[in-house]
């Protein structure tokens, strides 16, 4: 491309949504002006939590597909993978009016058959364990910069109390905008990189570009 052309990053946030983190990252994201995508467990959303997502989605984000339950899905058979994964994009669909686009597998745990019943592309990306207490937030913020490059889909979690991860977003995202990166949906990824979103070749995605 010309060099004109801006770098491209997706923040991605998985475990929401819930009425107490996810709330506080969407207001990091305001006053940045920008956009991530939340990948969703369809068990955590209720009447509160439905009115999160209807505030991310309204604001620009997208809303994407954590499973129902959050379990280990090579375990399980054909029918309770599709049910996994139909009933949190219908309950997406029923506050957006979007089915989910995206898949992000519990625990990145994957195996054929889930490829072969999931008509989603798979999605990993460059985490920094923000999942365990144990790390601390300026070391997240240093793995998430240390491993960004053009058209990379950042791991977070959003999950309850998760209050280190909401901090370093105030340093990781100024630094990267300062470096000329955009933030975009992992939608506007795949539509740059010409990526069919239908597609599903045994591939999880971490880059795309």
């Amino acid at each position: 491309g010309n060099m004109e052309e801006k770098k491209r990053v997706a923040l991605t946030f998985d475990d929401g949504p819930n009425t107490t983190t996810t709330l506080e990252v969407l207001e990091v994201l305001k006053k940045y002006h920008i956009i991530a995508s939340f990948f969703v467990i369809g068990d955590n959303i209720n009447d509160q939590t439905e009115q999160v997502i209807k505030q991310a989605y309204d604001m620009g984000c997208e809303i994407n597909n954590h499973a129902k339950t959050h379990s280990d899905m090579t375990k399980l058979d054909r029918m309770a993978i599709q049910e996994e994964i139909t009933y949190t994009s219908n309950r997406v669909y029923r506050i957006t009016g979007e089915h989910t686009k995206f898949f992000r597998p519990p625990y990145i745990s994957v195996n054929n058959r889930m490829y072969e019943e999931i008509h989603m592309p798979f999605i990993c990306g460059y985490g920094c364990e923000d999942y365990n207490e144990n790390i601390s937030m300026e070391e997240r913020v240093n793995r998430t910069l240390k491993q960004v490059k053009d058209g990379a889909i950042i791991l977070l979690h959003d999950s309850k109390g998760n209050s280190k991860t909401v901090s370093a977003l105030e340093e990781i995202i100024p630094a990267l905008q300062q470096d000329g990166y955009e933030f975009v949906t992992v939608s506007i990824l795949f539509e740059t990189a010409g990526l069919e979103r239908k597609s599903n070749a045994h591939t999880i995605y971490s880059c795309v570009r």
